[in-house]
């Protein structure tokens, strides 16, 4: 029985050139076989290896279902499967209530951070300026609520008027990893109510 091979990919070279650097450092002897995979899989946010085989078969055997064929003989089109490691990269900068802790460099992270303030407007309600303003100062701690206020507006999550008087919830469907992040950081700040 052949072995199944495992896909791998780095979000970011430089931090995965960083990490490995950071491992390898005050290393007499190079690391064996086992020691590699670790360094490998810790370089992409996974604990160790099994914890990165996990997730990878995980990941395939969900492509391999969304490209199987359905009773028909018709392929079934589903989304690909949310990245957990990046899910749980931007769920860091959340705090524990689901607050926005701080603005991702990235745009990918940024994009996934708006999605969530998304989801905590309202669908089909139409707001006045200050409204959404309250709405936001309140989902983040780093003082810009007109930086996301703008960020929804030109994403296209937040339509509004010419002169800026009203807004409303643009309603689509979330990528999938935007739900999963969603998913996460709703139960995440539930078991926190619940712990108050």
């Amino acid at each position: 029985m052949s072995k199944r091979s495992l896909p791998y990919s780095a979000g970011d070279i430089s931090a995965l050139a960083r990490s490995l650097r950071t491992q390898l450092a005050g290393r007499t002897e190079p690391p064996g076989h086992v020691e590699w995979l670790n360094m490998l899989a810790k370089a992409v946010g996974c604990r160790n290896f099994q914890h990165f085989r996990v997730q990878a078969t995980e990941q395939t055997q969900t492509m391999e279902q969304a490209a199987a064929p359905d009773r028909l003989g018709a392929t079934v089109n589903v989304a690909p499967p949310a990245d957990p490691v990046r899910v749980l990269k931007v769920a860091r900068c959340f705090d524990a209530a689901g607050a926005l802790l701080r603005w991702p460099p990235k745009r990918s992270e940024r994009d996934l951070c708006l999605w969530v303030l998304w989801s905590r407007i309202a669908a089909g309600q139409v707001m006045a300026e200050g409204e959404v303003n309250r709405l936001l100062r309140d989902a983040h701690h780093f003082g810009d609520h007109a930086l996301l206020r703008r960020e929804l507006c030109d994403f296209g999550l937040l339509d509004r008027t010419r002169d800026g008087s009203v807004y409303r919830r643009v309603e689509q469907r979330p990528p999938p990893e935007a739900l999963a992040l969603i998913r996460r950081l709703k139960a995440a700040s539930a078991g926190e109510r619940a712990k108050a």
